[in-house]
């Protein structure tokens, strides 16, 4: 019985251990100089794909402080229609811009802050290896010349940014429209 289950264990934990091999890509976090202005709602410009996302619009992310010092996870965003949820949990790390994030507890995976605006207003995420990567604003939209410098950021960082899949925003841009934010 003990054989089974460590074989079971390793079988469903082997896929996690190694999707994020290290690369080549330089993935050294920034540092988040105050997390509370970190926290709250950012939407996702563009990502590469995934399954846990795929066919997904409308995506966006919100971070708030639990009791226990870790973040609270809510992605969302809109699938064949429907609204689609994912409550996760991130552990802050000895290093700033560095979290260890869980949407299926008990498997975390590296959360790297790779670029943070000066003002909070846009965000480079990737993650141990070169296989995830995202560009998070606080609005659903960039202007090219942000884009751009962003892109420059990800390409020097090596991460082959045509693979970014650039995410439709149009039911979020035209509901901050509709209550006067644009």
């Amino acid at each position: 019985m003990k054989l089974f289950l460590g074989i079971m264990l390793f079988t469903c934990f082997f896929p996690f251990a190694t999707c994020e091999a290290q690369t080549d890509v330089d993935n050294s976090p920034v540092k988040i100089e105050d997390l509370d202005r970190y926290l709250g709602r950012w939407y996702e410009i563009a990502r590469f794909d995934h399954s846990f996302e795929r066919g997904q619009t409308n995506t966006s992310a919100f971070y708030a402080l639990n009791d226990d010092g870790s973040l609270m996870v809510k992605n969302t965003g809109i699938k064949n229609g429907k609204q689609k949820q994912s409550i996760g949990k991130a552990k802050l790390t000895d290093v700033s811009g560095l979290m260890r994030v869980s949407f299926f507890w008990p498997f975390y995976s590296d959360y790297r802050v790779l670029m943070l605006a000066a003002d909070y207003s846009y965000a480079l995420i990737g993650g141990k290896s070169d296989k995830y990567l995202w560009i998070l604003a606080r609005t659903p939209n960039l202007k090219q010349e942000v884009v751009s410098k962003i892109l420059k950021e990800a390409k020097r960082r090596k991460y082959n940014t045509s693979n970014l899949i650039w995410v439709n925003q149009a039911d979020n841009i035209a509901r901050l429209r509709k209550i006067g934010i644009n």
